[in-house]
């Protein structure tokens, strides 16, 4: 299996922590050239490989860290989709509803990633949350996740707990994942909300 993070802002760049702490190869790539960010990754550590954009979305699982509004700028980057799982953890704040159709953000997003199985996560910590060790005091920190395709959902559960994290599924998109997904100027209830879980 083969990961890719597309986006190395502040969100992408603690996503590179949580795999570089629990070695585990990933890739990293914004529409930028990847010697201008090769510094910034070398830093974060050895597995942490930049790449240009058309080579990082070869991998079986992306996790799309951009700006809501530039996810159609990725989509382009292949034909079709199929057979990728994409972890959305973009957040459409001050994007009006009426823009979306009516659907949750990340159905939006599934739309432009034609023939990809989408699953919302990660995105309801902000960055210095979400790059801290997620062993608290004897717990894990918590990330949320929702897809409408149970498979998908169970793949990244296993990776959330391979990279330290307790991940705990909210169901379909337009379900749970409403409580994880910024609408206009409000935000989800879950959103913010930095909780541990201790097993037991």
């Amino acid at each position: 299996m083969t990961y890719a993070i597309i986006g190395f802002g502040n969100i992408g760049q603690a996503l590179a922590r949580a795999f570089a702490r629990s070695g585990i190869d990933v890739s990293v790539a914004t529409t930028r050239d990847p010697e201008s960010f090769a510094s910034a990754a070398a830093a974060i550590g050895p597995g942490v490989t930049p790449k240009r954009l058309a080579d990082a979305v070869k991998a079986d699982i992306i996790f799309l860290a951009v700006r809501f509004e530039s996810h159609p700028d990725v989509a382009k980057a292949l034909p079709t989709w199929q057979g990728k799982t994409i972890v959305d953890v973009t957040n459409a704040y001050g994007v009006p509803p009426d823009e979306l159709g009516g659907q949750p953000s990340s159905g939006f997003v599934a739309q432009a990633f034609s023939g990809a199985r989408l699953v919302k996560g990660f995105n309801h910590l902000i960055a210095a949350t979400l790059e801290q060790d997620p062993a608290v005091h004897g717990g894990r920190r918590v990330v949320f996740l929702a897809s409408d395709d149970d498979a998908a959902a169970a793949e990244i559960a296993a990776l959330a707990e391979n990279l330290g994290f307790s991940p705990i599924k909210l169901g379909g998109l337009s379900e749970g994942g409403l409580l994880v997904q910024a609408r206009g100027n409000g935000w989800g209830h879950l959103i913010f909300k930095d909780l541990v879980k201790f097993d037991g």
